[in-house]
């Protein structure tokens, strides 16, 4: 079992890398060589394919009729409402102001957690999550904010809106998770979810100036599709298997640590001692958060 947790938390810390980066790479296609809706239609369609064909070289596993309509709950949450959000909202606010705000997830998911699948929220959890949000909150406001911000309070409240969503899907996927295997789950999020975008996307997927690509727009385009897309969905719903919901979204606060890294080795920004309390604290909370089982053990002696 301790073999299992690994792999999850590696699987974890790998989806946060991804993600991570994702917030520049995507802020770097639109409005330019991109509209939002354009990324969302070829990222489903892409995605979806190749759960699919990942998923003809496995085992066939039949999915209860009940489970259908658990996973196009799933689906509307995680790809629709999350990737529509994420997508227009970044298009006009910046990358640092959608990653504090992302930096409230984890709250959001313990919360839900305890809620609907009934997780004991331990004080060590919480003191973890809290330690982790400063560090987050502390990292994002030493970002110098470049990234021009076409309407700031329509895209952040769009962010808000896609983490809210993002959230509660980790919440509700997990109990799936349980019952079969990650490539099954996804292939059919992502197939229900790009059914939902298609009549939001579809007008727009029709006018891709394919011609007007560059070279670093097809790697860009690539990451997304292949990286935060089919690989980070892959693992953050592998993750599941062995970790609650709250600790899958806790590895959020990852985020801001590589769009800090991003900034450091990429663009020149300083490597001040803000920036390494702030790792400090986000990696401290990343412990505390996986303390809870013993901490709960010892308290029940006494």
């Amino acid at each position: 079992m301790e073999n299992i947790k690994i792999k999850a938390h590696a699987a974890l810390f790998g989806s946060g890398l991804l993600f991570g980066a994702n917030y520049w790479i995507a802020k770097g296609l639109m409005p330019g060589t991109m509209q939002p809706m354009q990324i969302i239609f070829v990222r489903g369609f892409a995605a979806m394919i190749l759960f699919w064909l990942l998923s003809a070289s496995m085992q066939p596993l039949r999915i209860y009729r009940s489970d259908h309509i658990k996973l196009i709950l799933c689906s509307l949450l995680g790809i629709a409402i999350n990737q529509i959000c994420f997508f227009t909202g970044l298009n006009y606010t910046s990358p640092v102001d959608t990653s504090l705000i992302h930096a409230g997830s984890p709250l959001m998911v313990i919360a839900f957690s305890a809620v609907i699948a009934g997780e004991s929220v331990t004080t060590v959890k919480i003191t973890g999550i809290l330690a982790g949000g400063a560090g987050a909150i502390l990292l994002i406001l030493q970002g110098s904010g470049s990234a021009a911000a076409e309407n700031q309070l329509l895209g952040n409240t769009l962010i808000l809106i896609n983490i809210t969503a993002y959230s509660l899907y980790l919440v509700l996927v997990k109990p799936l998770m349980m019952k079969y295997n990650a490539v099954t789950v996804m292939k059919w999020v992502f197939l229900y979810g790009f059914l939902m975008v298609i009549p939001f996307s579809a007008k727009d997927a029709f006018s891709i100036n394919w011609q007007g690509f560059t070279p670093s727009a097809w790697l860009s385009l690539g990451y997304i599709v292949v990286g935060t897309t089919f690989l980070a969905y892959l693992l953050t719903t592998f993750s599941l298997k062995a970790l609650s919901a709250g600790v899958a979204g806790y590895y959020i606060y990852m985020q801001p640590v590589i769009a800090a890294a991003i900034g450091i080795f990429m663009f020149g920004e300083a490597l001040s001692t803000a920036k390494i309390a702030a790792g400090i604290l986000i990696f401290a909370g990343i412990y505390l958060v996986n303390r809870p089982a013993g901490i709960k053990t010892n308290a029940g002696k006494g």
